[in-house]
């Protein structure tokens, strides 16, 4: 038997077919690259296919809005800067925990904004008295707050957990089902919830006040 090298060695060249890859890129393109001798050229592809392919932007908005307690709501920041929705549940004021988005109605509503980083080494404790007292001074106003990040799913959603917890005396448990139940795509990255798991909300804030938090 021969090798498989003098097999390989034994086709024609002329016998084989030239062979052409369709490449879709990343914004949609479609391009058909194929072989010239050593080099490859890359021609628009203009047989475009029944079903398209590559990324499809979402423009739909979030505008469920999760019903913590009558004076606390949770959602994304499609639910923040929609005038519609924000006067639908009576929100006066806007806890916004995003990073990088701005409040739409700082003449209209009351804000507080803390850029919080939605990463899992982010120190989302260190935040909570601070986000709690914002969330109190609204209920003692006979006010409501919306609680909001970007996609209303793990920053927000943790501050409510923790306020939950240090408020209420829920457990963490019992704190992430309610709001879960309220909002269904809730789901606060590991880093958060391993925090809030081991999270003692009266010794954790006496620590806060200590070091000079508000």
């Amino acid at each position: 038997m021969q090798s498989l090298t003098k097999e390989i060695k034994s086709f024609s060249k002329t016998n084989l077919r030239k062979q052409c890859t369709r490449v879709t890129t990343l914004s949609g393109r479609r391009i058909i690259e194929t072989w010239k001798g050593s080099i490859i050229q890359v021609v628009e592809d203009t047989v475009q296919p029944e079903t398209p392919c590559g990324y499809i932007q979402d423009n739909t908005w979030d505008l469920q809005v999760g019903y913590i307690k009558p004076y606390l709501l949770l959602g994304s920041q499609d639910a923040a800067h929609d005038f519609d929705t924000l006067k639908k549940y009576k929100v006066t004021h806007l806890l916004n925990v995003a990073y990088g988005v701005e409040n739409t109605f700082p003449d209209l509503f009351i804000y507080k904004t803390l850029s919080i980083m939605d990463l899992p080494d982010t120190d989302i404790i260190s935040h909570l008295h601070e986000c709690a007292q914002f969330i109190d001074q609204a209920k003692a106003e006979k006010g409501v707050v919306l609680v909001h990040c970007n996609s209303g799913v793990s920053r927000s959603v943790s501050v409510v957990i923790g306020y939950l917890m240090c408020r209420e005396g829920q457990s963490f448990d019992d704190a992430f089902s309610q709001v879960k139940s309220s909002r269904a795509a809730a789901c606060p990255n590991p880093g958060f919830i391993e925090q809030l798991k081991n999270f003692k909300p009266q010794s954790d804030l006496q620590a806060n006040r200590l070091i000079g938090q508000p």
